[in-house]
């Protein structure tokens, strides 16, 4: 369901003609579209406890197999960023396409690749260090490429989240999970900004938005520069929406009595909603009561999933939802690749081919441009929906 939402939200044919709910929230305050990517750090987080015990220690292996999906999520993440910045020489149009797709897919090849744990741990390190050279190299194709990313964070966010719940008990993980909420908040609201005095959390003037400047600069996503909305400081909060969603998973896989998921995202939410008249919910700054109403309503929605799914013969639409929760990181890149690419293809009168089919074949059909852009990516979930199906009927997932 995230994925789904996550294809729609991204992908209007026109940014100027979105329903509100479809659009992020400005600053404070959240919509619908705001879920998206918590609701993904906190299903990744509620995968663990399906796959290993809480607090039951880490062996060399399990460190290694984390640290390398780790490093993989970076490194793909990374890549979207460069995909657009490949240069071959003065080539361009078609060309140039080609040479960018021939790299995609050396590098998703050797990202997504089934090799050995430590295979791909060198790989990934290998990758790593060439973008970051290219990134700090002087050269100006890449002296602003962003360095954040959903990707990157996710590969942070599930690192640091699967040490602690295979490593601490849960006495151990709620301290943990507390002192990093309740230091964020302190951090933001009560150490100044440097050289300026400010404190608070208003945009652009607040502490995490100038660690992204003293510590990325340039290489920050340019429509909010000079912070970043995947930056340094918001990663740690999202760290505990991830640990989070492992207790959700060990109490859906305890208990089979779902009120107890509802009990909890109920208290979560409630706290969330109480702590938000000090501390804002914001999806950029990833604030404290952002995390506890995100994941209080993880809680409550999987309770839902849990009642209308579990112990029940398998219909068509939750054959569907599965289908697109299999396979969450081929439809995530190659939906960051697909537009990138279909751009760079131009009609005969100049136009972007994704462009020149909303507004030849869409736009002309309806009345309100806002249906237009709304059915231009829900054709963006077809697609992808076909390519999954094709995937499953091949029986393949593919995994980072």
């Amino acid at each position: 369901m995230t994925m789904i939402l996550m294809i729609l939200v991204n992908n209007p044919g026109d940014w100027g003609n979105v329903y509100a709910p479809l659009l992020h929230a400005e600053w404070h305050g959240w919509t619908p579209t705001d879920l998206v990517f918590p609701f993904f750090v906190f299903a990744m987080g509620m995968a663990l406890p399906f796959s290993s015990a809480p607090g039951a220690g880490l062996t060399k292996d399990q460190f290694m197999k984390i640290l390398a999906r780790s490093l993989r999520l970076v490194a793909l993440g990374l890549f979207l960023n460069f995909f657009s910045r490949i240069e071959f020489g003065p080539s361009n149009g078609l060309t140039l396409l080609l040479f960018r797709l021939m790299i995609t897919g050396f590098v998703g090849f050797l990202l997504l690749g089934n090799f050995e744990t430590r295979i791909k741990l060198y790989i990934a390190l290998i990758l790593l260090a060439i973008m970051l050279v290219l990134a700090y190299s002087g050269l100006p194709h890449f002296s602003k490429v962003r360095i954040p990313g959903v990707l990157q964070r996710l590969g942070v966010v599930y690192f640091f989240a699967a040490l602690a719940f295979q490593t601490f008990s849960f006495r151990v993980q709620f301290g943990v999970a507390a002192a990093v909420l309740v230091g964020y908040w302190l951090l933001l609201a009560y150490v100044p900004v440097p050289g300026t005095g400010v404190t608070g959390f208003e945009k652009g003037a607040n502490l995490a938005a100038w660690v992204d400047e003293w510590l990325l600069r340039e290489h920050v996503w340019a429509s909010s520069r000079p912070w970043d909305p995947e930056g340094i400081l918001s990663t740690f909060p999202a760290i505990i929406s991830c640990l989070i969603g492992t207790w959700a998973g060990t109490l859906l896989r305890m208990r089979s009595d779902r009120k107890y998921l509802i009990y909890v995202g109920a208290a979560l939410l409630v706290c969330g909603l109480i702590w938000s008249r000090y501390f804002p919910i914001n999806k950029a700054l990833w604030t404290s009561s952002f995390v506890l109403l995100t994941t209080g309503l993880g809680f409550i929605l999987m309770a839902l999933v849990s009642y209308l799914c579990d112990d029940k013969p398998v219909r068509a639409f939750t054959a569907f939802l599965v289908m697109w929760g299999v396979n969450p990181i081929i439809v995530f890149f190659g939906a960051g690749i697909l537009p990138r690419a279909l751009n760079m293809i131009k009609t005969g009168e100049g136009q972007a081919l994704l462009s020149a089919f909303y507004k030849n074949g869409l736009v002309p059909i309806f009345n309100d441009p806002r249906d237009s852009s709304l059915v231009f990516a829900l054709v963006h979930v077809l697609f992808w929906s076909l390519v999954l199906l094709y995937l499953r009927k091949q029986k393949m997932i593919i995994k980072v």
